[in-house]
């Protein structure tokens, strides 16, 4: 069992919700190992971060609705999190905008949670082409749910966008053409860069440098056919 519980909050990020000053909350727990997450203890050790309960994140975001009126809810994988729509649920009825961060391996809660109106917009992680999944986030990874997921958020009328991290010796730029073809006709994709910080799940990855600026910029011309708009994430 993944303990799953609010496990951080970031009370003001200019970065996780595009266009909008948000706070960010911090689930625990992730069914995926990605060898190149930064939020190792979040993922590893959740259990041995503090608990903060639903309720006083609600009562802290009130008192600071006069600066923040948006909510990015992050991991770890908070889909796993069996209160997860109660908690949104209290969140818009408090008047916040939600964004969702997520792997896409829960389609039945990104599902529900698209029918009731509950997300303002969803940034999904597609690691990579469907060949390489099982090597990226270090388990036998469940590729049906993860296009379940896709076509779900593609379909919907929500902003979101679709996400990689760019990693050297993980992902070639060769690779990338793949996940063009998986997300084809997606209205927003993004090319993130690695950046070798944070408490890594694999600290060997510390020695790697990211790939420049430019290569990035490259990959993102060659995907553009593929979709309305493709941005590149320093």
């Amino acid at each position: 069992m993944i303990p799953i519980a609010i496990r951080g909050i970031q009370l003001t990020s200019l970065v996780d919700f595009p266009g909008t000053v948000c706070t960010t909350i911090f689930f625990g727990g992730c069914n995926f190992r990605c060898p190149w997450c930064h939020n190792a203890d979040l993922v590893l050790r959740p259990s041995a971060l503090p608990e903060t309960s639903p309720a006083e994140v609600l009562n802290l975001l009130e008192r600071r609705s006069a600066w923040v009126q948006a909510v990015c809810i992050t991991g770890g994988e908070p889909t796993l999190a069996p209160d997860l729509e109660e908690f949104i649920r209290s969140l818009k009825a408090s008047g916040f905008k939600v964004k969702l961060d997520t792997n896409g391996t829960q389609p039945g809660v990104i599902a529900r949670l698209l029918a009731g109106g509950l997300l303002d917009y969803v940034a999904m992680d597609v690691k990579g082409p469907p060949e390489k999944y099982d090597l990226l986030t270090g388990i036998r990874a469940n590729l049906e749910a993860v296009r379940e997921s896709i076509a779900l958020i593609k379909n919907s009328r929500v902003a979101y966008e679709f996400r990689t991290t760019v990693v050297p010796g993980l992902l070639a730029e060769e690779d990338l053409p793949a996940i063009g073809e998986m997300l084809a006709g997606a209205r927003h994709y993004v090319l993130q860069q690695f950046r070798p910080a944070g408490t890594l799940l694999n600290p060997g990855l510390r020695e790697l440098h990211p790939y420049p600026e430019a290569t990035l910029k490259n990959i993102a011309d060659t995907l553009q056919p593929f979709f309305a708009r493709v941005e590149v994430r320093s």
